[in-house]
């Protein structure tokens, strides 16, 4: 475990690194084909496919390649196909990402001929391409290539999709260093801006790729932008303010920030609103592919009556999005493979157990995990959540307890380290009802001699017990309902056997051999207290008819049982419906 945690901490470096060097290629204003070049080499070593290339659309409506990564011919690079034509096409028609998973195969584009038999040539296959979008405009796409068949997943779509976006920034940059070779005094404030772009984003990179939060990409923002800046999650809710020392900012009307993130959500670029006391309020969406993952708001006093940002400022605010959504992701992704890990190692241990193998003991030790400590098996049933959503919550309780959680056989399950049994099932419980504000059973069984597949069957079959008899809401361990040990404990199901066939074992048999239904008969009337009129409208009889069921119970049992000692007899009929119920779960 301990070298898989050390291979994604490499990856994640590696890419914040890419989008650093590449955030540096743009901010210097270098060559267009140098820059472009260094944008496809990071998406190359980023994304990890076969090849990568980067294609323009010419003054003559055609589509060439401009800069490329990886294994491509001469002339592949040099074809030249129509706009309008090919995966290229519908990524510029569309202005938004497309893939295939065989281009050759594929009947949703349009096929060039000539461009098809350079496919074959190259052995192209699976081919995911993002617009270049300037101002509105598609001016080219930015594709990764692999040569066999594959799907793209979100967090590649989102990846590449932010290069594209540098790539169609470095196009707008070069223009207009072309244009402000005219004018020297352009010139210098283009460059004055860049330089102050480039330490802010130089600042924000260096702050993330030294382990930062979003927190401190927040607190580098409203230093160098002056003002606040609020971080806000998918469902608008406020998760970070900070404030710049020199120039705080009073935070914006709740209804017009929500008006703000709404209206950046839907333009999908920063929108500026004015906030209280004429605030410039500026906010741009965290977006990652077709996820929304928050927004980035921005609240700027006025000053000197120069109320508007610069558009600078804003595009960084932009850019600052960008960065955050590769964090927001990569943190999803290291608890997602978090979350994966101790669900695979709980399933070991309950399908290897009892016992603990070598590789076992390390792979837990790597997580800081005592595996002979962990000896609490703890199942959790909701009503109206289901087990894959509950086992995620039980995993938060995992990492703070350094135990394990998932689901196995259906079960939100979780293997914590027992002292006070009792007192941790019933802490397991109070934490997931505060979270999820409904009523849910939660069951825990030690395991001994690190059996922990036994303590879940006893569990899992306690809690089908424990809503048999009619309880909703609890946390509690299989002790404390020992009484019904014999339902739930498959080890006694002989001694539940002898007991149903001493008590009621005439009832069976009779209603088995003749098809009667003494059994539901007699659990009815016992159900309802004696009273013979509630238990006739329950079972949709007569009266008479159920007084003559009744006789033909005692006849059956050979006793008077509604004179002598009936407490077995209920007994026996209670364990009998709690097990047929039991089993059916």
């Amino acid at each position: 475990m301990a070298s898989g945690s050390g291979s994604a901490e490499t990856r994640r470096q590696r890419e914040l690194a890419s989008l650093y060097a590449t955030v540096k290629s743009l901010t210097a204003l270098g060559e267009l084909d140098e820059v472009l070049q260094s944008i496809v080499h990071h998406a190359h070593d980023l994304i990890g496919t076969d090849f990568t290339y980067l294609s323009l659309v010419g003054a003559d409506g055609r589509l060439s390649a401009r800069a490329s990564e990886g294994t491509v011919s001469p002339t592949f690079l040099a074809a030249a196909i129509p706009a309008g034509v090919g995966l290229g096409g519908k990524v510029l028609a569309s202005r938004s990402p497309h893939w295939v998973r065989d281009y050759a195969a594929s009947a949703v584009i349009e096929h060039d001929p000539d461009f098809d038999r350079l496919v074959t040539t190259e052995k192209l296959v699976a081919l995911l391409g993002v617009p270049l979008v300037i101002r509105g405009e598609a001016v080219g796409a930015l594709f990764a290539a692999d040569r066999s068949e594959r799907s793209f997943q979100a967090d590649e779509i989102a990846l590449l999709n932010a290069f594209a976006d540098h790539a169609a920034v470095a196009l707008d940059n070069a223009r207009l260093y072309e244009a402000s070779r005219t004018a020297l005094q352009e010139l210098q404030v283009a460059y004055r801006k860049s330089e102050r772009a480039q330490a802010i984003h130089e600042a924000l990179t260096g702050a993330v790729l030294g382990g930062g939060t979003p927190g401190d990409v927040a607190q580098l923002l409203a230093d160098q932008l002056a003002g606040s800046v609020t971080l806000l999650d998918h469902t608008g809710t406020a998760v970070v303010r900070r404030d710049s020392a020199s120039s705080p900012c009073p935070a914006p009307a709740e209804a017009d920030l929500a008006r703000a993130v709404e209206d950046a959500r839907r333009s999908g670029r920063c929108t500026v609103s004015a906030g209280e006391g004429g605030a410039a309020l500026s906010v741009a969406a965290i977006q990652a592919g077709d996820s929304y993952l928050g927004a980035l708001a921005w609240s700027r006093p006025p000053a000197g009556g120069h109320d508007v940002p610069d558009a600078m400022d804003l595009r960084t605010l932009e850019r600052a999005t960008h960065i955050l959504g590769l964090l927001i992701l990569k943190e999803r992704a290291v608890a997602d493979a978090g979350e994966r890990l101790s669900g695979e190692l709980l399933t070991e241990l309950m399908l290897g157990g009892p016992g603990i193998s070598t590789a076992q003991r390390a792979r837990t030790r790597a997580r800081n995990i005592d595996v002979d400590g962990l000896d609490l098996v703890v199942v959790a049933d909701s009503p109206t959540v289901a087990p894959t959503d509950l086992a995620r919550h039980l995993h938060d309780i995992a990492r703070t307890r350094a135990g394990l959680a998932g689901e196995h056989l259906g079960r939100a399950t979780l293997i914590l380290p027992g002292r006070d049994d009792e007192r941790t099932v019933e802490e397991v419980h109070s934490g997931l009802r505060r979270t999820l504000g409904g009523p849910l059973v939660v069951i825990g069984e030690r395991a001994v001699d690190h059996d922990w597949s036994r303590a879940f069957s006893l569990a899992r079959r306690c809690a089908a017990v424990v809503r048999a008899l009619g309880h909703t809401d609890l946390g509690a361990t299989t002790r404390r309902y020992a009484l019904y040990a014999m339902v739930f404990d498959p080890e006694r199901a002989g001694e539940l056997d002898r007991f149903l066939t001493a008590s009621i074992g005439s009832l069976l048999d009779h209603d088995e051999r003749r098809g009667t239904g003494l059994v539901e008969t007699l659990s009815a009337y016992y159900a309802h207290h004696a009273n013979v009129a509630a238990t006739a409208r329950a079972l949709h009889l007569h009266v008479n008819t159920l007084l003559k069921r009744l006789d033909r119970a005692g006849t059956v049992l050979g006793l008077d049982w509604r004179r002598e000692n009936d407490l077995e007899l209920r007994l026996g009929l209670r364990l009998h419906e709690l097990r047929a119920r039991t089993a059916a779960s």
